[in-house]
């Protein structure tokens, strides 16, 4: 099983989400940002990584969110969901098609990867509003 790490990154109160480009697997679906996590690499560090590969931004990683664990055709992942704080830099996306900021109920109207829909609903069911939980 791969494990897969992703961001819940908030910023005035909205969820960071991107869209999958075309050509990758998975292509036009949205995703919580993050990717594989590498050998002798932590979920944190992986996320820092990835953040800034796929963003050019610094990140601090917070507590941990959530897991899902999902069977694709090509493997099962473990997806482990932290939330982040951005800590510097411009944010300026690599490897996505496309980007949003969304909130509890704008999130619904994205078509999400299969390993993210759990996270979506969890997300939604989170207390209060959208705030940077460290």
């Amino acid at each position: 099983m791969k494990q897969v790490t992703a961001a819940l990154l908030i910023k005035n109160g909205l969820c960071l989400i991107a869209k999958r480009r075309d050509g990758d697997h998975l292509a036009k679906l949205w995703e919580f940002p993050g990717g594989k996590i590498e050998a002798g690499e932590t979920p944190e560090e992986c996320l820092r990584r990835e953040m800034n590969e796929e963003f050019q931004i610094d990140v601090k990683v917070g507590r941990f969110f959530s897991e899902s664990i999902y069977s694709y055709d090509t493997g099962t992942i473990q997806l482990l969901v932290y939330w982040v704080i951005w800590q510097g830099n411009s944010l300026n996306p690599v490897v996505h098609e496309e980007i949003a900021w969304v909130d509890k109920e704008t999130i619904l109207n994205y078509q999400f990867a299969p390993a993210d829909i759990p996270i979506v609903e969890k997300l939604r069911c989170h207390e209060g509003d959208l705030l940077i939980c460290t």
